[in-house]
């Protein structure tokens, strides 16, 4: 499909089949965020593909302590991603400087979410979640926090949901 198609069909997933995530997908949907830009090529992220089903259960949980992501209990896989330290080349050397990694985890997430969508997975970028329980379910050492908890898994429906957007003419404007 082209990339237009792949938009429009990406959308939130709440409710998964109860079936594996292959690695190999996880491998690959991995390799398309490893991909993605980022400023001065700082790549200011680690990816973490968790499918053990108890670990699965335990993140889960831990993404559910708002009251939120409920659907997360029959989630067969996640990805986390922990905001790491971004080096920035600038006059002067490398410099950590944090103002671009938010940006562009933003960027490596959505590459992962279509890469997944293309490969027929499903995806939830979760909102609402325990960095610190995270961090302490999977052995996640040091200072980097959980920026990202992204649901995977084969949808348990194919049906799409209509996209409500705003139309383009309300969001966009042709400089001439």
């Amino acid at each position: 499909m082209d990339f237009l198609e792949l938009a429009q069909k990406r959308q939130s997933c709440r409710s998964y089949a109860n079936t594996p995530v292959e690695r190999e997908k996880l491998e690959t949907i991995l390799e398309a965020a490893r991909l993605s830009p980022s400023a001065c090529n700082s790549q200011p992220w680690k990816f973490y593909a968790v499918t053990n089903p108890e670990k699965c259960a335990q993140v889960a949980l831990a993404t559910q302590e708002d009251g939120l992501n409920k659907f997360t209990s029959h989630c067969p896989a996640f990805i986390v991603i922990t905001e790491e330290t971004a080096l920035l080349i600038a006059k002067g050397g490398m410099k950590p400087n944090q103002k671009w990694a938010k940006f562009d985890l933003g960027i490596a997430t959505i590459c992962a979410c279509l890469q997944a969508e293309e490969l027929g997975l499903g995806t939830c970028i979760m909102g609402s979640y325990n960095s610190d329980k995270i961090k302490e379910i999977l052995g996640i050492a040091g200072e980097s926090p959980v920026a990202i908890v992204i649901a995977v898994g084969y949808p348990a429906s194919p049906e799409l949901r209509p996209k409500k957007r705003k139309a383009l003419g309300e969001i966009a404007s042709f400089i001439e």
